[in-house]
């Protein structure tokens, strides 16, 4: 497995984007995943970016998008979502990604009002055009599984149930984010299910009650065990450390240091590093 970073943990502590991709290298990454939106970026900043990964020889394997308004009621808010969606695809295309990471919306209104299967329906509608708008372009989708009450994914089974509903099994896929499917209770062994169905990984700890993005070993989550078992599913891409929200901005550097180190020891333990790393 190659070991990621996702940029948002420089950015969020207010440093520069070069700086962070410099960074990202220098601590010993294999690629970075990028939280950006091209609908706020400058034509500098998309030249800054390519240019500088191209120069460390620093892969960008996937581009985040958070696209809440992809289940809205109202058309016209749907529609710009997906206009913004496949504008992150042309994106993540560019930039020679291998997967858009798309985070759904949640149920509105505790799933009053609104029937939730209609909800369930925009989100499977949408997601299958952006799937065959991606794979004309190369590209997979990764889908993010969120550890919220009212999330549209958030368990393996509306995991399974959404991409089977989707039904483009090559292209739209799971995003495996070990933190999040420990907080919904999630046992190790239950990633055998998502066998061949694992896009991309996440990995971070937390107390196991809230949210957290902490560094591995800052928390509870059992991270070998989730990477033991994702490993047993025979996936072997990128797995990217999601660190967001520092405590301590001004030690972002040595934060991000400490993940990279103790998830690649993790990874080595357990047989998943490259040769060459090892």
């Amino acid at each position: 497995m190659r070991l990621g970073l996702i940029n948002s943990a420089f950015a969020q502590a207010g440093k520069g984007t070069r700086y962070g991709l410099e960074q990202t290298k220098r601590l010993g990454f294999d690629s970075v995943d990028l939280l950006a939106d091209p609908l706020d970026m400058t034509a500098t900043e998309r030249r800054l970016i390519a240019d500088t990964c191209r120069e460390l020889d620093l892969p960008i394997v996937s581009l985040c998008c958070v696209a809440l308004g992809l289940i809205d009621f109202s058309p016209p808010v749907r529609r710009f979502h997906l206009d913004r969606c496949q504008a992150h695809i042309d994106l993540a295309a560019d930039y020679g990604c291998r997967n858009l990471l798309l985070v759904l919306g949640e149920y509105v209104w505790q799933q009053e009002v609104i029937p939730p299967s209609e909800q369930w329906r925009l989100g499977v509608d949408a997601v299958r055009q952006l799937g065959a708008y991606a794979a004309d372009r190369g590209l997979r989708i990764a889908i993010e599984l969120e550890p919220f009450k009212l999330s549209l994914v958030n368990s393996i089974d509306t995991m399974l149930r959404f991409l089977d509903d989707v039904g483009l099994p090559e292209t739209v896929m799971a995003n495996c984010d070990i933190s999040h499917l420990d907080l919904v209770h999630t046992k190790p062994a239950e990633v055998a299910r998502l066998a061949g169905r694992i896009e991309h990984v996440h990995v971070s700890d937390c107390d196991g009650k809230v949210h957290g993005d902490l560094p591995p070993g800052r928390g509870v989550t059992p991270i070998a065990d989730f990477l033991a078992a994702i490993r047993d599913t025979g996936y072997d891409g990128t797995v990217s450390i999601e660190l967001e929200f520092s405590p301590q901005p001004e030690k972002i550097v040595e934060w991000v240091a400490e993940a990279h180190d103790a998830t690649e020891a993790i990874l080595d333990t357990l047989g998943c590093r490259p040769a060459r790393r090892r």
